[in-house]
């Protein structure tokens, strides 16, 4: 008979269904013996008063803000950040850090057996130019590391979260607006990784009962950290050139109209996702969007408030064929009919809130601002 330990393998309700089992412990088994490979259904936990969270990929854009919002909610020492970079003092005295590199199966494995993990939102990937220029690495990131974190979501019945982009589109997709199920052809490979993801979790949802949920993200706009290679980047990068050199070279020609979101918007519709009850979700995947605009239009509405921004375009051919291929406009009808999505800023509002967020970094870092 198996041993206790290796019992804890499987979910409550799991075992009934499980086939013989050699003695001994479970670990000694091949990875390619997975529990979603042996077992026909995930039966989920009792439900918990509250959750325990483990952010992968934490110190990006997203995820430092994100557990800031969560940490409020459920407590500090309920929401683990992790990545393989040195976080700040100020992220590493705010609530528990670890290190997890998603291509470490073991170690991985370990913090969701010790910090007794229930929800896994997964943030690690490499955004979409920077994996053109490094496909090998964005192969193993954004592929084998999503692979990692889905058998481990499967062998302990986790609800996990995979964010997805407007890049899992492609030019034969409707542009305009972009519904939720359509043709989907990406031509990047950080295209081509996120849509792989949403068909496994959606596979795997309807095999073995995983709870997968997946969000496909427009450009989100914050001021929280450096750019981080996507081709909406200049969305982020032309507020701090409007207040520092006056001056933004885009990459993107001016007409070029994009999904965006202020990254407060991400942040809400990721937690009321992830808390929204199964009975509501009819698709595992859904758009979700805020506004659309292009690079001129946003130039012309910051120049409300900075008149002497000049832009200038100079459009490189990678990041702007990447961009003619993706949706103008996401069509979220889905989402706010079954769990009651709602955006918060327009335009204008946002442009406004990103400015004086901006400057008031600026001016507590010491550093002048226009």
């Amino acid at each position: 008979m198996p041993t206790s330990a290796a019992l804890g393998r499987f979910c409550r309700g799991c075992l009934s269904r499980a086939p013989s089992l050699p003695s001994g412990s479970l670990s000694a088994l091949p990875r390619q013996m997975s529990r979603w490979s042996r077992l026909e259904t995930c039966s989920t936990p009792p439900t918990q008063e509250k959750p325990r969270i483990l952010i992968t990929g934490g110190l990006g854009q997203l995820g430092v803000g994100l557990a800031q919002k969560l940490r409020k909610q459920y407590g500090t020492d309920d929401v683990i950040l992790s990545d393989i970079k040195k976080p700040s003092p100020h992220v590493f005295t705010s609530g528990p850090f670890v290190y997890a590199d998603v291509l470490d199966y073991k170690h991985l494995r370990e913090l969701i057996v010790n910090y007794r993990v229930t929800w896994l939102i997964h943030y690690s990937a490499l955004l979409s130019a920077v994996s053109e220029a490094n496909m090998a690495q964005a192969r193993e990131i954004n592929i084998r590391g999503f692979h990692n974190v889905l058998d481990l979501a499967l062998e302990n019945c986790l609800r996990l979260f995979v964010p997805s982009t407007i890049g899992a589109f492609g030019p034969s997709s409707p542009r305009d607006p972009t519904p939720d199920l359509c043709v989907q052809r990406p031509r990047t490979i950080y295209g081509v990784s996120k849509v792989h993801g949403e068909l496994m979790g959606e596979y795997l949802h309807h095999k073995c009962g995983l709870d997968f949920r997946c969000l496909r993200y427009p450009g989100v706009i914050s001021v929280s950290a450096p750019p981080g290679g996507g081709t909406t980047d200049y969305a982020v990068q032309i507020f701090h050139d409007a207040l520092t050199t006056g001056h933004h070279e885009c990459y993107l020609r001016p007409d070029t109209r994009l999904p965006m979101m202020h990254i407060s918007d991400c942040h809400h519709a990721t937690i009321e996702f992830m808390q929204a009850p199964e009975s509501q979700l009819s698709l595992r995947t859904y758009n979700i969007a805020a506004m659309s605009f292009t690079p001129e239009e946003v130039a012309r509405e910051i120049r409300k408030h900075v008149p002497h921004l000049k832009v200038t375009y100079k459009p490189d051919l990678a990041r702007q064929k990447i961009a003619d291929s993706w949706p103008m406009r996401f069509d979220d009808t889905n989402a706010r009919r079954d769990w009651g999505w709602a955006s918060a800023f327009k335009l204008e509002e946002l442009v406004s809130d990103i400015l004086r967020s901006i400057r008031d970094k600026r001016t507590t870092d010491g550093l002048p601002a226009s």
